[in-house]
């Protein structure tokens, strides 16, 4: 097997637009994954069980459902109740929903490492509830936590692929298609690979980053 760079060379292109796709899936799903994650954590913590129990089957559900699971059901049986999304805005939504059950654990952890006595230095200062969320509680919750969310964002990079099922065409798919039109599989799919571990070791290096600035 003799590796050929004219192939690396004619599969750039495609390279380029599926790592953008890939960008987009990433950033977009994570955003959609820490703010579902913080309103079922959120959720979990009203004194009713009218909205706990309910909140509780969704996320158990949903996090106990393979992602490709979900993303052929968003993208195929939805459209028969008259529910149509695009590829794309489908995947950001499959994976941004089951990526934010995990993420609600990160949330509650935080929250529940919060020291009583901010609580009560809130209360002695009668802050409103939601002035103590906001300005005592949340941010002292997200910094503690912020690490635990960045290595979900590692994970969801990771899992993009998944959304070729869909005809999404992230890295993964441009390889796949490249391939398959010009029989050469070695060069894109190994470019594509070296892409996945220098995408993740440069979000480690970040994360890791992150970490210090938070620690001080």
């Amino acid at each position: 097997m003799k590796w050929d760079w004219s192939a690396v060379s004619d599969f750039m292109p495609h390279f380029w637009d599926g790592l953008l796709v890939t960008l987009q899936i990433l950033v977009l799903g994570s955003l959609v994954s820490f703010g579902l994650g913080l309103v079922w954590a959120l959720l979990m913590r009203v004194p009713s069980r009218w909205v706990t129990w309910p909140v509780g089957v969704v996320t158990e559900f949903v996090r106990n459902t393979p992602l490709l699971v979900q993303l052929f059901f968003l993208f195929y049986v939805l459209p028969e109740w008259n529910i149509t999304f695009s590829a794309l805005t489908t995947g950001v939504v499959a994976i941004g929903l089951h990526y934010s059950t995990y993420t609600m654990q990160v949330y509650r952890a935080g929250i529940e490492g919060v020291p009583v006595g901010q609580w009560e230095a809130a209360t002695a200062l009668n802050l409103p509830m939601r002035r103590t969320w906001t300005a005592v509680i949340l941010p002292q919750a997200i910094r503690r936590v912020a690490p635990a969310l960045g290595n979900y964002v590692i994970s969801m990079l990771k899992d993009t692929p998944l959304l070729m099922a869909i005809t999404v065409l992230e890295m993964l798919g441009e390889a796949r298609l490249f391939s398959q039109q010009n029989f050469q599989f070695t060069e894109p799919l190994t470019v594509i690979g070296v892409a996945f571990i220098v995408i993740s070791y440069l979000a480690s290096l970040a994360l890791r980053a992150l970490e210090r600035r938070l620690a001080h």
